[in-house]
Order: C-alpha cells, then sequence, then structure tokens
C-alpha cells in the first residue's frame, strides 16, 4: 500500500491538472465570447459640420450598446460601393446600419443576404421601407399631439399639409393618434409649393385660434423655409395661431414647440435593432418606426404671446428660445 501511495498521489495531481485546465479553459472562453457589436458595421455621410457631429454622437450611440469598437465607413460622393461591400465581407458584417442618405444609396447595393438597418433620414420610399428596418427622424405623431394638449387644452383640430410621396407613412400614424386623444385632423395632400401656398392661405384664413391648431411636418414639398415657413409664422402671429413643428428649426424662427432627436439614443436603438437582426437570424420586423426618443423645444416668448401659462412647466423643456 505504501508503495502504491507516491503512483496514487502521481494519478491525483494529474487528475487535478487536467480539471484546472478544463475550468481555465471554460474561464478564458466565456472571457473570449465575441461582443454584443461583432457583425454590425456603420455606414454614414461623408460630410462637414454640423452635420458631421450629429453623426458622431449616434456611432457613439451604437457603439455603446454594442460594447466594443463597431467598424464605421464615411460614404462619400465617389465612394465605390464594390469597395465598401468588399470591406464590409472581410469584417465579417452580417448586418449594416446605414446613416442618412448616403449610407442608404450604398447599402442598396449590398447582397441581400446581409441586413440593413437605416436610421439618419426622415423618409425612404415605401418600396424600400418594405426590405429595411427604417428608424426615422420624423417625431411619432402620437407625442407631438400629446404635448400639443399639454401646451394647448383647449385644441381640438389639427391642420396638416403634406405631401403622400415623402409622408404617406406618417400621415396614417397622425390619423390614428389624432383619433385616439380625441382630435380632429384636417390632412391636405399637396405635390407642388404652389398648391401648399394656396391651402395654407385658405387654412389660415379660416383657423379658429380657441381649438386649431397647424402642424409643420418635415416635408421639402409643403414647409419651404424659403417662402411657406415666413408666410405662415407671420399670420400665425397676427392671428394668435398655434404652430407647432416637426422642425427644431422652426422653433428658432417662432414655432410654438418642436421634438427633436435624442442623438445618442438614437444609436444605440439603431444597436438594439442590428442585434435583433443576429439574434432573429435576419427575421427582424421590417417598416418605418417614427422617432420616438426625443427632446422637447419650445419657444417661450411665442407661448406667451398666445396667452399660454409654460412657465410651470419650463423644466420639460430641453431646448428654450429666444435663447435664455
Amino acid at each position: 500500500m505504501t508503495r502504491r501511495a507516491p503512483a496514487l498521489r502521481r494519478l491525483t495531481t494529474a487528475c487535478l491538472a487536467a480539471l484546472c485546465c478544463v475550468i481555465g479553459l471554460a474561464y478564458v472562453g466565456a472571457d473570449a465570447a465575441p461582443p454584443a457589436g461583432r457583425g454590425i458595421a456603420v455606414l454614414y455621410p461623408d460630410i462637414g459640420e454640423p452635420y458631421r457631429s450629429v453623426f458622431t454622437v449616434i456611432v457613439g450611440g451604437i457603439e455603446e450598446q454594442a460594447g466594443t469598437h463597431v467598424p464605421s465607413f464615411a460614404v462619400g460622393a465617389g465612394v465605390n460601393p464594390q469597395e465598401i461591400a468588399a470591406e464590409l465581407r472581410r469584417q465579417d458584417t452580417h448586418v449594416v446600419i446605414a446613416l442618412g442618405r448616403n449610407g442608404l444609396s450604398v447599402a442598396m447595393g449590398l447582397e441581400r443576404d446581409m441586413g440593413v438597418v437605416v436610421g439618419g433620414v426622415v423618409s425612404v420610399p415605401e418600396a424600400d421601407a418594405r426590405n429595411f428596418a427604417v428608424f426615422s427622424l420624423a417625431p411619432d405623431p402620437a407625442l407631438l399631439f400629446s404635448r400639443l394638449q399639454i401646451f394647448m387644452p383647449t385644441a381640438r383640430r389639427v391642420f396638416v399639409i403634406y405631401d403622400p410621396r415623402q409622408n404617406a407613412w406618417l400621415l396614417r400614424l397622425a390619423k390614428e393618434a389624432a383619433s385616439a386623444r380625441g382630435l380632429e385632423l384636417a390632412a391636405y395632400e399637396a405635390t407642388d409649393l404652389k398648391t401648399s401656398m394656396r391651402f395654407y392661405q385658405e387654412i389660415l384664413a379660416t383657423m379658429d385660434a380657441r381649438r386649431d391648431a397647424l402642424w409643420l411636418p418635415q416635408d421639402s414639398t409643403t414647409v419651404d423655409e424659403a417662402s411657406v415657413l415666413p408666410l405662415v409664422l407671420q399670420q400665425a402671429w397676427s392671428r394668435n395661431l398655434a404652430v407647432f413643428s416637426s422642425s427644431v428649426v422652426h422653433v428658432r424662427r417662432g414655432a410654438l414647440f418642436s421634438l427633436y432627436p435624442d442623438n445618442a439614443q438614437i444609436g444605440r436603438n439603431l444597436a438594439i435593432a442590428a442585434q435583433n437582426y443576429l439574434s432573429s437570424g435576419g427575421t427582424a420586423a421590417h417598416g418605418v418606426t417614427p422617432l420616438k426618443t426625443v427632446l422637447v423645444a419650445a419657444n417661450v416668448r411665442t407661448a406667451n404671446h398666445l396667452g399660454l401659462d409654460v412657465a410651470a412647466r419650463q423644466q420639460n423643456f430641453d431646448l428654450i428660445f429666444p435663447e435664455q
């Protein structure tokens, strides 16, 4: 028995060493698990300030959610889509987050086995929205109407002029949101500036300041900033009419309020969508989602002019005009 003890000890030691090796390998394997951002890449527009900073913040949000560096590619006017596609393959990319029009145009040319999540755009053609998950910069009408009723509890009707080629999808959501909040949505379709101007003149002449409000969507046809916006804001001021907008720039110029993006959170949401695509094996939902993560901009001079008491609500504003 004594002669067997050294052999037994050697066997026991070897077993313990092997067990420790297995445990060690398991531990290293857990540490070396691929980060949540692996397989994701970003295409963003190669443009100057101030827009470059916006996309930089969005990319930062993507990487924060992914928990790792995410390969990002600046896409300019002269970009070679084939070279971008080849580099994405070398990076073992399975889903692309395409930001802005430039990012989207390149992503549309990628092979169909590569997923695409789109952000940093207001809208895309309906045919493209069926193929991609699109996260629009257009604020959710439900959030806009909810905020309107906080500012103006007497509001009963909302007017809007829109180009259906750009915003038919948004108006479908707006009709549902208005109905849910007891509001009447008076929507007018216009596909050119001349028709838009005629509608604005008719609407502004007949609006009831006590119960009506005018919504300016992000629409390049019907909300021309050189001709439409000055007319609307001047008439609204002279007749004490409430005008709210989907663009924060309009609040600086005199619109009552707007909702605008939290860019870092947009990045995190886009990363979550990309991760969902990967985890679902490419079966994640497609279509357009309006902006739901929003900040609030308000023009307190306009609010005071309209006799709206916003003093108690200013702590809920993220941006106040005139700048104080």
